[in-house]
């Protein structure tokens, strides 16, 4: 019976393109390209994160969801963005 992995995600490089997460025996780049969000984030901000499930990903410092999946395949999810109320505020 394969055992459950309880290693914790970690930062391993931070770049100006982006940073290499280590999950498991499983390194990805989060490219800054794609998930521009990260891009001003500190070393501390970007190291705060928690692997709650198997494809799900939580930064609580950045207050930032993210798909395992949505990394190893960026092209399949499309930045989306949806603006409203004009300059940022709320209606």
């Amino acid at each position: 019976m394969p055992g459950i992995v309880t290693s914790a995600p970690e930062v391993t490089h931070v770049s100006k393109h982006g940073f290499w997460l280590l999950l498991g025996a499983e390194e990805l780049l989060v490219p800054f390209e794609h998930f521009p969000w990260f891009r001003q984030a500190t070393i501390d901000q970007l190291s705060d994160v928690r692997w709650p499930s198997p494809n799900h990903l939580h930064w609580p410092q950045l207050d930032a969801d993210v798909l395992v999946e949505s990394i190893r395949h960026p092209s399949a999810f499309p930045l989306v963005s949806k603006v409203t109320g004009g300059l940022g505020h709320g209606a």
